[in-house]
């Protein structure tokens, strides 16, 4: 009988996606994006607890996680807020960065996501995989037809590699000149040297595999030290192959 349970443990799938149905899920999502983005990558955040990230949007978001079965531990997440939680919200998170005056009609059609981060132990493609399973069942749940975000690159640097990387991106996926944003803060792109080596953030290549646009100049959010760039992906863009696998997959792992 032992050696039938140990079986059927090593057939379940070691990563699987589900929702926050608790304030202690939400909690798990908050303390593992301190983890990340105060204790690695050395962000200044505001919180009312030490060891959370939380701000006013979070009551609000429905909370993708990634857990892994074996240890039951939450290793990513991602933060969704879809147009009617952004109406009591008073906007999107991405309003806070960028004026979205030329989005205005694509608002009742968004959702945005955010907040996305992985466990340092897990950053391998499985994990995003199962990540974009999670957004592909929500896709498909709410009939979403754009996925909005803002994708994080580090300015540890001071910003040169990402002046170089946002150069890149320009150029090969830029936004129609109707879906431009414009930057609250921006990025001084004219005091950085955007020809430095720099690779894109695995993300942020995910992002543009299914079919996103980058929809201008990046901001410059002097808390988190990154140049966020918003990027918009209708979904009836995305890619059909990568489109049924993250269905495919979502099929498969989705925990109730």
């Amino acid at each position: 009988m032992l050696q039938q349970e140990k079986a059927q443990d090593t057939q379940r799938p070691r990563l699987v996606f589900q929702y926050a149905r608790s304030g202690t899920d939400i909690r798990e999502a908050q303390k593992l994006r301190w983890q990340v983005f105060a204790e690695e990558m050395g962000a200044r955040l505001i919180s009312a607890e030490p060891g959370i990230d939380c701000d006013r949007f979070d009551d609000l978001c429905d909370h993708l996680l990634v857990r892994d079965t074996r240890s039951n531990e939450v290793v990513g997440t991602y933060r969704i807020l879809n147009s009617a939680q952004s109406r009591v919200a008073g906007g999107f998170y991405s309003d806070t960065e960028f004026d979205l005056s030329r989005l205005e009609h694509l608002r009742p059609q968004i959702m945005e996501m955010g907040r996305a981060c992985v466990h340092p132990d897990y950053r391998t493609g499985a994990t995003v995989v199962t990540l974009w399973a999670g957004l592909a069942e929500y896709i498909k749940t709410h009939g979403v037809q754009y996925l909005m975000g803002c994708a994080s690159i580090s300015m540890a640097d001071g910003g040169h590699a990402a002046a170089s990387i946002y150069r890149k991106l320009e150029s090969c996926h830029p936004a129609p000149a109707e879906w431009r944003v414009f930057p609250h803060c921006p990025l001084p792109l004219d005091r950085l040297d955007g020809s430095v080596p720099a690779e894109v953030p695995a993300l942020i290549k995910a992002y543009l595999r299914v079919g996103a646009y980058v929809c201008g100049a990046p901001a410059w959010d002097a808390d988190f030290n990154t140049a966020d760039c918003l990027l918009l992906l209708p979904t009836a863009n995305m890619d059909h192959r990568y489109s049924r696998h993250f269905m495919k997959q979502s099929a498969a792992e989705k925990v109730l």
